[in-house]
């Protein structure tokens, strides 16, 4: 307890430190990246290891999954409700990863589930996404030992759910949408919260 306690103090110093150094206006950013990451329900799914045939297996998953978007979220109008939704359609989720899995040929389990995770900066369709936890569907197949894929469910961003209308821009601030299509100075403060948020997710697995 007291070596988290002395872990949680100095990452304390060391993120106020790099934010009143890298980044300022540091409130409104802050403010604006947090309301970023609760905007956003992502789709994560982990194939059971890097073969050639567990990556293709994890896509045919992907598809699949995918095609479960129009009856689970087209009533939704927010990430609460999102995640509502995902929440109270796991098995269903995971039957039809399931299916999809033995019709390719393979048994591995499946273990669907909505959880707070941590993200990288990601770059998606012309929009960054900063660093840090979000909300998320997912799917680990077998192991989970493999390269993972991602998208956003909501808005629905991932294809062909995408279709349905609500786009990222509809749902964000005009500042919002200026940071997540930024351009060089923004990038630079995006990797200035991927390094303070990996630091403190470092932290959190560490403690």
């Amino acid at each position: 307890m007291r070596k988290r306690m002395q872990h949680k103090g100095l990452l304390a110093l060391i993120i106020g430190f790099i934010f009143s150094i890298c980044l300022p206006s540091v409130t409104g950013f802050a403010q604006d990246i947090e309301e970023i990451r609760g905007s956003v329900l992502r789709l994560h799914i982990l194939a059971n290891s890097d073969s050639k045939e567990d990556q293709a297996l994890k896509l045919a998953v992907r598809d699949r999954i995918l095609e479960l978007d129009y009856s689970l979220f087209d009533s939704a109008h927010s990430v609460p409700e999102a995640k509502a939704a995902a929440q109270a359609q796991l098995e269903q989720i995971e039957a039809a990863a399931e299916e999809e899995i033995r019709r390719q040929g393979y048994d591995y389990p499946v273990r669907a589930e909505v959880r707070k995770m941590y993200f990288p900066t990601r770059e998606y369709e012309g929009f960054t996404l900063p660093a840090g936890e979000y909300e998320a569907l997912r799917l680990t197949i077998g192991s989970g030992e493999g390269k993972n894929w991602w998208c956003v469910l909501y808005p629905p961003l991932c294809l062909p759910a995408a279709e349905s209308g609500e786009t990222l821009d509809s749902i964000l601030t005009p500042e919002q949408r200026e940071l997540v299509e930024g351009g060089k100075k923004v990038q630079v403060k995006f990797a200035a919260v991927e390094w303070i948020e990996s630091l403190r997710n470092w932290f959190q697995e560490d403690g």
